[in-house]
């Protein structure tokens, strides 16, 4: 959680972004009772007041990795949503940015869920012409890389052995030992559902958000969450056809436009399977509670992914 004081002067400084341009309230609630936290976790925090959002980056996010990310944000407005400044703020020894509100997928209703649109942004994105200023690598690995560092210093589990198991089956350039054999592609870094939002609230069109992992680096990192998520059951078969096809149609270079995308994809959709059940473990072993089934599909994955041979990998061998 974080510290009372950011928190609370987070909001105030929501509350005042929102209120820029005028002295009434703009959501017609009484100042001071109208910010809501959105997110509280040590790699973000988030505050909403009424249009207006404020977000507190993680503590070791620097401003020469974060600024660049912001100024892609601010070009590509019609499939990344655009920051409110395209310059950062310090707050109490974090990066803050502020931001227009969006309406986010709705988790009650998945058979509504934006495949399609995730899709045709991310192919987008993909084919992007590179910026001409610097900009970071994509941080897919290096998250992994994290989640399984983590999970090393947690206490024993059962399930830790095959995960880890399957991390040391993986390229280098996935575990983040070594540089990413492509980055001729701007991609997001952490794309899944969450990370899209209509803009303007409440019926706009579909962006992307979230831009700390944007960067450099292999497009098919960008499709490995919905690709591990079907590998290990978890993706019913018709979404997945949803997204690969309306990729595909949208242009997007990561897989061929045609045939088995798996040659393309098994790397980063085992690197993310691992790294979600890496995370996962360490949650459930904090909290002192089993794994839940979705937990443990991951952690089977993981062990099909440690044993099978690698000609009959791809898939995860289900």
């Amino acid at each position: 959680m974080t510290a009372p004081p950011l928190l609370a002067e987070l909001k105030t400084r929501a509350e005042a972004q929102a209120h820029r341009t005028t002295s009434d309230c703009l959501c017609g609630a009484t100042p001071g009772e109208a910010t809501r936290t959105l997110a509280d976790r040590p790699d973000a925090t988030v505050v909403r007041h009424a249009h207006t959002v404020a977000k507190a980056h993680a503590p070791d996010t620097l401003t020469p990795e974060l600024t660049p990310r912001l100024s892609v944000a601010v070009h590509l407005s019609g499939i990344l949503l655009p920051p409110l400044s395209p310059t950062p703020v310090a707050l109490h020894g974090r990066l803050v940015t502020f931001w227009p509100y969006g309406t986010p997928v709705d988790p009650d209703t998945p058979d509504a869920a934006p495949w399609e649109a995730a899709a045709t942004l991310l192919a987008r994105l993909h084919r992007t012409p590179v910026p001409t200023t610097p900009l970071p690598p994509m941080r897919g690995p290096a998250k992994a890389a994290l989640a399984v560092a983590r999970l090393r210093t947690a206490d024993a589990h059962p399930a830790t052995h095959p995960v880890l198991r399957a991390w040391s089956t993986l390229p280098t350039w996935a575990r983040a030992e070594t540089p990413m054999p492509d980055t001729t592609a701007l991609c997001h870094g952490d794309l899944h559902l969450g990370q899209l939002v209509r803009h303007p609230a409440p019926d706009g069109p579909w962006l992307l958000i979230d831009i700390d992992d944007l960067g450099l680096g292999v497009p098919a990192w960008d499709l490995a969450r919905p690709a591990a998520w079907f590998a290990c059951g978890l993706l019913r078969p018709d979404e997945w056809t949803r997204f690969l096809t309306a990729y595909r149609t949208a242009g997007g270079p990561a897989v061929p436009a045609d045939g088995d995308p798996w040659p393309a994809l098994d790397v980063p959709a085992r690197a993310l399977t691992v790294q979600t059940a890496a995370r996962s473990i360490a949650k459930a072993v904090a909290a002192d509670r089993p794994l839940d089934d979705v937990e443990q599909a991951l952690v089977d994955a993981c062990d099909r992914m440690g044993s099978a041979l690698p000609e009959v990998r791809q898939g995860f061998a289900k």
